[in-house]
C-alpha cells in the first residue's frame, strides 16, 4: 500500500493544490485520482501560471474572442470553469463513493470582491449556478467582509471553501457563520445533508514570518505554524459537538472540515514533508503542491502520532516564550491575512493582463 493510501487510512483526505488544462488533458490528474488524490483546489495564482505557461487555452480564447467576448474576467471564467467542470467529473466517483464527504474541486472568488460582502455573495452565487455540479466548492476568504458572506452562502446551500485562515479568533467566526447558515436552512425546513464546507488554515506562511522574528538558535523556530494548526483542530472538535451542533447533526449536517493549506515547505532547512507528517488527523484535508505530494509518497511517514481531539497539551509556556522573544502571533496572523488578499489581487491582475496579451496576439 502506498504512503498516500496509508495517509488516507489515518483519516486525511489528500487534495492537489493545483489545476490546469495540461494536467487534465494529459490524463495526469486522472492518474493522481487513481493513486489516491480525492480533491483539488485552484486560485487566480494557479490559473495565471497555467494560462501563461501553456498554449492549451489558446484555441478556446480565439473562439471566444471571435464570438465577441473581450472582457478579461468573462474570458477567465469561461476558461477556468471548464477546467473546474472537467476536474469535478473525474472526482465524481470519489464524491459518490464517500456519500458526498469528499471528491471536491474548489474555485475562488476574484480578489477584487474580498472586502465587499454583497459582491462576494453575488459572484459566488453566480459561479455556483454556472457550474451547477454538486462536488464543487466556492472559495471565500475569511476577511471581515467574507464572514457574513459565508453564512449567507451556506444558508443558500452553496458549498464553501473558506480560505486565507490564519488566526484562531477568525476561525471561531468562520465556524459560527457556517453553523448560523445551517441553522437558517433548518429553520426553513431545507435539507442540510448535501451542504459541505472546509476551512482552509494556511500553515507554512506562519512559520516563515515567525522564524524571521526569532533568534537563529531559538527552539521555537519551525514550531509555531503546526502548534497553531493543532489548536485549530481542537477548536473544530470542540465546536462541532455539544448542544448547538447536535440538532444540526441529527438532521444530517456535515461538519466543516479543517483543511491544511500552504503545506509546501519553504525553508530548505526543514523536512519537505514537515507539514504533512505534523498534521495527520482524522477528518482533515491536506491540500498539497505536486512536489510535496510526490515527496510524501516517496519518503513520508504516515504513521506519525496523529492529532487527537482530546489532546490537552498546555501551550501557555510556548505563548510566554513567543512573547518573551518579541513575537506577537496575533499580529503575524493579521498581517498574513492582509498580505494574502493583496497577493491574490496581484496574481489576478497578472492573470487578466496575460489574457489581454494573449487575445491581442491571437486576434492579430
Amino acid at each position: 500500500m502506498t504512503r498516500l493510501r496509508k495517509l488516507q487510512q489515518a483519516g486525511v483526505s489528500v487534495w492537489l493544490d493545483t489545476l490546469s488544462r495540461d494536467l487534465l488533458d494529459s490524463g495526469d490528474f486522472g492518474r493522481l485520482v487513481d493513486r489516491g488524490v480525492t480533491g483539488a483546489t485552484s486560485n487566480p495564482t494557479i490559473f495565471a501560471k497555467a494560462i501563461t505557461g501553456s498554449d492549451a487555452y489558446d484555441t478556446q480564447l480565439a473562439r471566444l474572442t471571435d464570438q465577441g467576448v473581450h472582457d478579461p474576467r468573462e474570458l477567465f471564467f469561461a476558461l477556468a470553469l471548464d477546467d473546474i467542470r472537467a476536474a469535478a467529473r473525474l472526482l465524481c466517483p470519489v464524491y459518490e463513493r464517500t456519500g458526498g464527504r469528499d471528491g471536491f474541486v474548489s474555485f475562488e472568488c476574484t480578489p477584487d470582491v474580498a472586502d465587499d460582502t454583497a459582491a462576494t455573495i453575488g459572484q459566488a452565487w453566480d459561479l455556483w449556478t454556472k457550474l451547477s455540479v454538486p462536488n464543487v466548492m466556492i472559495k471565500v476568504p475569511a476577511t471581515p467582509a467574507g464572514i457574513p458572506a459565508i453564512e449567507e452562502l451556506t444558508a443558500r446551500g452553496v458549498n464553501v471553501n473558506v480560505t486565507l485562515l490564519f488566526a484562531l479568533r477568525r476561525y471561531r467566526q468562520v465556524i459560527d457563520a457556517y453553523l448560523s447558515g445551517l441553522e437558517r436552512r433548518a429553520a426553513r425546513g431545507e435539507p442540510l445533508d448535501h451542504v459541505a464546507s472546509v476551512a482552509s488554515f494556511f500553515v507554512s506562511r506562519v512559520d516563515t514570518m515567525a522564524d524571521a522574528q526569532l533568534p537563529a538558535d531559538s527552539p521555537l523556530r519551525g514550531t509555531v505554524a503546526i502548534a497553531n494548526a493543532h489548536r485549530a483542530y481542537r477548536l473544530h472538535q470542540q465546536l462541532f459537538s455539544g448542544t448547538r451542533w447536535q440538532p444540526l447533526a441529527d438532521r444530517g449536517a456535515r461538519d466543516q472540515r479543517p483543511l491544511w493549506a500552504s503545506t509546501g515547505t519553504k525553508d530548505p532547512a526543514y523536512s519537505d514533508v514537515r507539514y504533512i507528517e505534523g498534521l495527520i488527523a482524522d477528518g482533515v484535508v491536506n491540500t498539497m503542491p505536486p512536489a510535496t505530494l510526490e515527496a510524501f509518497d516517496d519518503h513520508g511517514n504516515p504513521h506519525v502520532r496523529p492529532l487527537a481531539a482530546d489532546d490537552s497539551a498546555d501551550h501557555s509556556t510556548d505563548d510566554r516564550a513567543l512573547r518573551a522573544a518579541g513575537v506577537d502571533l496575533d499580529q503575524i496572523t493579521d498581517v498574513l491575512e492582509r498580505d494574502g488578499v493583496a497577493a491574490f489581487a496581484r496574481s489576478y491582475d497578472d492573470l487578466t493582463a496575460c489574457i489581454q496579451d494573449k487575445t491581442r496576439i491571437l486576434t492579430s
